[in-house]
């Protein structure tokens, strides 16, 4: 594994995903797999979850379904590597470690903690009202999650960059007071191609807005779902705008270029929005029939998934063990 480069991605175990998740993230990360430099590892952040759910068997069930998620699409846990994060010990023995080189000033700035102040804030309530610690430090554990396995490449989208860089920080300032080399500085990589997908209310396809087309739905459900999508009281018959059209945006996500014009064309020269509803219908099923019959035979057979876990684990914590040991020896923790 060493003599390629380690990509990581996290995956938080919030659901069965939607066409946003699944465009959006799922795909793009997927491809990352078919680089020949790279040896990609995909992990299930369970632990982070911990700062919202709160019943062990939920945590469980949203484990087995995001799992049987990035199977169902194409994650070949034979090529790559695919673990959960509260298997691996040395994420949270490395997260203290790092969490005693953060200045706190690195937390106050962490998007995910601005945000929720920022709400209370607007509420007229207390800036750190509802807000626990995990939330709080989440960004020392996701360094951890990320500088554990040595990770070079970690993908991420925009919004996510702040947390490779904080990772980055952390680990500079460790190998300055402890010995350049201690832990490996990660890289983000932009997901510039990753595809921002319009839920069926015109809003960023999002569960808290309830605008979502789930991506496992029966085919009958999955048609009722693209129906809801809002229109205007355009006459069938009369040319539209495809860049005015949320179903467009909707369906050109799964599109090549050419098709994509030819399908703007079939826009401007008049098509119904039913019509145009059902071509939407037509192109999701084509793509989700097969994994969601995919999806359907991991989720029936959770022990499966926990033991491909478990054997995911194994080979992560070949990875895990190495980096804890140099950071142990470096500080002086354990026996010399």
């Amino acid at each position: 594994m060493s003599a390629k480069q380690v990509s990581l991605t996290g995956i938080k175990p919030t659901g069965t995903p939607h066409v946003g998740n699944w465009l959006g993230a799922i795909v793009p990360a997927l491809e990352l797999a078919k680089r020949p430099d790279v040896v990609s590892a995909y992990f299930i952040a369970d632990y982070h979850a911990l700062t919202t759910v709160r019943d062990a068997s939920q945590m469980r069930q949203l484990t087995h379904e995001v799992a049987a998620t990035w199977l169902a699409f194409g994650l070949d846990p034979e090529n790559t590597l695919f673990y959960r994060q509260s298997d691996l010990p040395e994420v949270f023995e490395l997260s203290w470690v790092l969490a005693c080189m953060t200045p706190k000033g690195f937390m106050n700035k962490a998007h995910a903690y601005k945000a929720a102040r920022d709400t209370n804030v607007e509420k007229g309530e207390d800036e750190d009202a509802g807000v626990n610690m995990g939330l709080y430090t989440y960004p020392v554990l996701m360094a951890a999650d990320i500088l554990i396995v040595d990770a070079d490449l970690v993908p991420v989208g925009k919004d996510q960059v702040q947390h490779v860089e904080i990772a980055r920080d952390i680990a500079g300032r460790i190998n300055h007071a402890f010995g350049e080399g201690t832990l490996k500085l990660p890289k983000a990589e932009l997901q510039d191609q990753s595809a921002v997908v319009p839920g069926v209310d015109g809003r960023k396809m999002s569960k808290s807005y309830d605008n979502t087309l789930p991506c496992f739905l029966t085919a009958k459900k999955l048609r009722r779902s693209v129906m809801r999508i809002v229109t205007d009281s355009t006459p069938p018959e009369a040319p539209k705008d495809p860049d005015d059209s949320l179903i467009f945006d909707i369906h050109k996500a799964l599109l090549s270029p050419e098709e994509t014009e030819a399908l703007a064309a079939r826009y401007r020269g008049g098509i119904s929005w039913g019509e145009a509803k059902q071509a939407l219908y037509e192109a999701l099923e084509a793509r989700l029939a097969e994994p969601r019959e995919r999806y359907e035979q991991w989720i029936r057979d959770p022990d499966a998934i926990e033991d491909l876990l478990a054997s995911g684990a194994v080979r992560a914590r070949e990875l895990a063990g190495p980096v804890m040991d140099r950071v142990r020896s470096a500080v002086g923790g354990g026996r010399p």
